[in-house]
């Protein structure tokens, strides 16, 4: 049981980390100014890098607790931006969200895959993940 939850522990930390320089790669390399929903997934995104990072450490399934709400907030967080790129509907609300439009495309691999997309695949990855946990802890 132990070594089931380090391995999922590992696997969040790696997910928010992996997601995390890849926002940074976007922003400073690719030089691709975030919207201001980016930003907000941000906010969310990065302080898991560093939680899910001690807590694999330190072997600590209490992490679940603070970092659960963080996950599951930046993913809803995500798949709304995710819309307003993609339903026609929805993607007059994004013209207007501040100096980037939060409905403009950097990228559209195979035709859905962006941004936010990626953004919502990370948090939902980290989500499953800790509630494995969660039930692991419970189970043992």
């Amino acid at each position: 049981m132990k070594n089931r939850v380090e391995s999922l522990l590992a696997g969040a930390w790696i997910t928010a980390f992996t997601a995390t320089l890849g926002s940074l790669f976007f922003s400073e390399v690719m030089n691709y100014v975030p919207c201001d929903l980016c930003w907000v997934q941000r906010i969310f995104m990065y302080p898991l890098a560093v939680i899910l990072a001690v807590a694999a450490v330190k072997k600590d399934a209490g992490v679940v607790k603070y970092s659960l709400p963080l996950s599951v907030i930046g993913a809803g967080v995500a798949l709304y931006h995710y819309f307003i790129q993609k339903v026609p509907a929805m993607q007059e609300q994004g013209s207007a969200c501040g100096i980037v439009p939060c409905n403009a495309q950097y990228m559209n691999w195979f035709g859905f895959i962006t941004i936010p997309f990626l953004a919502l695949t990370a948090f939902t990855i980290i989500s499953v993940l800790l509630i494995f946990v969660m039930r692991t802890v419970k189970r043992g």
